[in-house]
C-alpha cells in the first residue's frame, strides 16, 4: 500500500568498487551509478520508490535518482541503485530551460 505522505530514510553511500564486487552487483554498477545501504537494518527503499530524490549535504541537495534495486529491497547483497544527477547536470539544466 502506497503511504499519501512523504517518506525519508537515512542511507549511507557504499563506494562502487565494493558495489560492483562478485558478492555484490558482478560489474553491473557504472560510473554514473551510486549504490547505497539504509542506516538501520532492514530499512531499504521499497517498490514504488523509483524516481525518488537521493539528497545529501549539510545545504541538501539531489545527488541522484533511485534507479532500482531487486525484488527483496532488504537483500545485503544486492544494494539499491540511484543514478547520479551530478553526472547529468548540463543535460538537466538544458532540458529544463
Amino acid at each position: 500500500k502506497l503511504s499519501p505522505t512523504l517518506q525519508e530514510m537515512e542511507v549511507k553511500v557504499m563506494d562502487t568498487r565494493t558495489c560492483n564486487n562478485s558478492h555484490f552487483w558482478k560489474g553491473e554498477i557504472g560510473p554514473a551509478m551510486i549504490c547505497f545501504k539504509g542506516l538501520h537494518c532492514g530499512s531499504a527503499p521499497a517498490k514504488g520508490d523509483s524516481g525518488s530524490p537521493l539528497v545529501c549535504g549539510k545545504r541538501p541537495a539531489v545527488a541522484g535518482v533511485m534507479s532500482f534495486s531487486t525484488r527483496n529491497p532488504t537483500d545485503p547483497f544486492k544494494p539499491p541503485v540511484a543514478i547520479s544527477t551530478v553526472k547529468y547536470k548540463k543535460w538537466i539544466q538544458k532540458t529544463l530551460r
